[in-house]
């Protein structure tokens, strides 16, 4: 099945990305709003995308049939064991039952490999999987972008806009990346078709701290924001054990306590994102949390 272009004709323009019309992307989870994204990215290139349906997946030879022909698979299928270890393995074997040469997982997270297992329910997930990809006979390539900017308007505790407060665990000073996830989709799909990747690449639209979200807030709302710290990062992990002894939502992929292993992890440091690879495509244009943080207002 070819995913059918969303945008229209006139936003195409060939001078800044020239068509190539030889690469055939393989892309799992296209229906997803980071699939969607990188779809729309891919075929702007030029590049044809086939995307897998639930039914490619009901055969390992009916799969393989639907990876043929193509130069890499992508894979933006979120879930749990079942999809991203189980599904993915799926994929991987059909890929190189299929001759496709390259394969990128479905990362797009905080640098998992400086972590150890444990810390982090779903990155264990992707550590997982990865090991086993590791050994595989295929091209690999993760794309690590730390934090989606797109959670801080919403669904990520940090930036408190009825409080006007910045809620942050630990050292006020630690770093932290954040990607749109515009901005990851469009490096993945421009990786997909980039045939010399590294195991990884790493890159992060704004690298800023507790104390630079306060100000990206006060710069993109008019008002001013407070630092909020509830606690140490000995505290969030507790108050973490707590949640999840209270609130186990085994088969729900984003619980609470999910998200509050995910900053623990953050504001650890240990994941931080280094070096970044934002230059390997110079025409990008990176988008900042104070950009996205302005668009809520709207």
């Amino acid at each position: 099945m070819l995913f059918m272009n969303p945008i229209s004709d006139s936003f195409l323009n060939p001078a800044t990305h020239p068509p190539d019309k030889s690469k055939t992307i393989i892309l799992a989870g296209a229906t997803g709003h980071l699939g969607q994204r990188i779809a729309s990215y891919l075929l702007r290139s030029g590049a044809k995308v086939k995307a897998l349906t639930r039914k490619d997946f009901a055969g390992a030879s009916q799969l393989s049939d639907a990876c043929a022909g193509g130069t890499c698979v992508v894979s933006a299928i979120s879930g749990l064991e079942d999809v991203i270890v189980e599904a993915q393995t799926v994929l991987l074997q059909a890929a190189i039952s299929a001759g496709v040469p390259r394969f990128i997982p479905s990362d797009y997270c905080i640098d998992y490999t400086k972590l150890s297992y444990g810390n982090n329910r779903n990155l264990d997930l992707r550590k997982r999987f990865n090991e086993s990809l590791d050994k595989a006979p295929i091209a690999a390539t993760s794309i690590l972008n730390g934090m989606f900017t797109d959670l801080l308007t919403g669904q990520a505790p940090v930036v408190l806009f009825g409080l006007k407060r910045v809620l942050y665990w630990g050292n006020a000073e630690q770093l932290l990346d954040f990607t749109t996830m515009e901005n990851t989709a469009e490096y993945t799909a421009m990786a997909a078709l980039d045939e010399s990747t590294p195991r990884y690449l790493r890159i992060a639209g704004d690298v800023i701290n507790a104390r630079g979200l306060q100000i990206a807030a006060k710069e993109a709302t008019g008002n001013r924001f407070h630092l909020l710290r509830p606690g140490g990062l000995g505290m969030l992990q507790t108050l973490t054990r707590i949640t999840r002894a209270l609130m186990p939502a085994k088969k729900e992929v984003f619980p609470p306590w999910q998200g509050m292993q995910y900053m623990h992890d953050m504001f650890s440091g240990k994941p931080k994102l280094d070096p970044l690879d934002n230059q390997r495509y110079p025409d990008m244009e990176w988008t900042s949390v104070r950009q996205v943080l302005a668009q809520r207002k709207k």
